[in-house]
């Protein structure tokens, strides 16, 4: 993983190809949306903790197929509840949904890749500057 303080659970190819050198990325290539969720809880569960919303960004969850989300590399004894309730509520949201993605032509993913790089880039010098690294 990474030699950072922090690890990015990622479904998005621009943000491995982007951070990969740098920043220690989690790609999951064939999860959807909801599945990166998922697995970004199964990390809570297992005494991660999220460092950036897993719903970020103007981008309602059921428009996009591409979601980046920061967590501490470094394991806890215990479960974050903070970190546990914010990934249920970002899956509930995205479950009482009834809107639901339509097949999108390259360019618009390659558009939803580079917002979700956007929002993970951003959130790269706070990491940074809390002491994440």
């Amino acid at each position: 993983m990474s030699k950072k303080a922090y690890i990015v659970v990622t479904n998005n190819p621009l943000v491995k190809e982007q951070l990969d050198e740098t920043v220690g990325v989690c790609y999951f290539s064939e999860d959807s949306h909801r599945d990166l969720l998922e697995r970004v809880r199964d990390f809570v569960h297992k005494g991660y903790r999220i460092l950036t919303h897993p719903l970020a960004g103007s981008v309602k969850p059921w428009e996009t197929p591409y979601r980046s989300v920061m967590i501490t590399a470094k394991r806890e004894e215990k479960t974050d509840l903070f970190s546990l309730e914010m990934i249920e509520q970002a899956i509930f949201a995205l479950e009482k949904s009834k809107a639901r993605p339509v097949t999108l032509n390259e360019k618009v993913l390659a558009d939803f890749q580079i917002v979700d790089f956007s929002l993970i880039q951003s959130a790269l010098p706070s990491a940074e500057a809390h002491g994440q690294h």
